[in-house]
């Protein structure tokens, strides 16, 4: 179990709202004071982007939600947060998949969902713990961090690295960010990448991010393509 009484004496004040089984995070936070966290052990119906579903086992992830401000590229910057209290926690460096996907082992360790509500930014972070295995449809793409080591966390040092990481991160310019986000992220620059369109899939070479953070994909016939939102995945995988 999550310690809650260390976490709320970590970070007297924020409001910490914990619930035991729940169907989402995103749910429960929406609507909360600014700088609330939501933190679940179960989620019933853990939200992904596009729609898509969160496997959230019990007791083994990290399933949570924050009512933040809303910020530009706000999804990257909790990406390196993320990737930041992980490392710091654990030890176990992972990878960005733009703009969303924490990598490792090339399987997706954890995700970012950010959704608009009244004004206010809220942001799902799902991780990958404790998990020793997965459904089988997702068996293929999901990672955890116990696979990779061989051993277990505690999910709640994680959570005690990963809060003052996302306060630090979104404080920062936008500029600041984008560079950031180019250098922790094999995906960004220089990698040959399929793209799930409205029109069909395209593949190309990853070129950079554009001043808004959007991924830059140059084609095969030297045109570039500006990725807004869609599924980004390693050409071949």
């Amino acid at each position: 179990m999550i310690d809650l009484a260390r976490l709320r004496m970590a970070f007297p004040d924020r409001q910490i709202l914990h619930f035991a089984s729940l169907d989402s995070t995103q749910r429960a936070a929406a609507g909360c004071e600014p700088g609330t966290i939501v933190l679940a052990d179960e989620q019933l119906a853990g939200q992904g982007r596009h729609g898509h579903a969160w496997h959230s086992e019990p007791g083994t992830g990290i399933y949570c939600s924050l009512v933040l401000p809303s910020t530009p590229v706000l999804t990257l910057a909790l990406g390196l947060a993320t990737v930041e209290a992980i490392a710091q926690a654990t030890g176990i460096q992972c990878d960005l998949r733009w703009p969303n996907d924490l990598m490792l082992d090339n399987r997706k360790a954890a995700g970012i969902l950010v959704q608009l509500v009244d004004g206010q930014a809220i942001a799902g972070i799902g991780i990958n713990v404790n998990q020793a295995e997965f459904p089988e449809d997702i068996g293929h793409l999901a990672a955890s961090l116990r696979r990779h080591a061989g051993r277990e966390f505690a999910r709640e040092d994680i959570l005690f690295a990963l809060f003052p990481a996302i306060d630090s991160l979104i404080a920062e310019d936008t500029e600041t960010i984008l560079h950031l986000f180019t250098h922790a992220s094999s995906y960004v620059a220089g990698r040959r990448v399929t793209v799930d369109q409205p029109g069909g899939a395209i593949t190309g070479t990853t070129a950079g991010l554009d001043p808004a953070g959007f991924l830059i994909v140059r084609r095969d016939d030297g045109t570039d393509t500006l990725i807004l939102a869609g599924g980004v995945r390693a050409a071949g995988s």
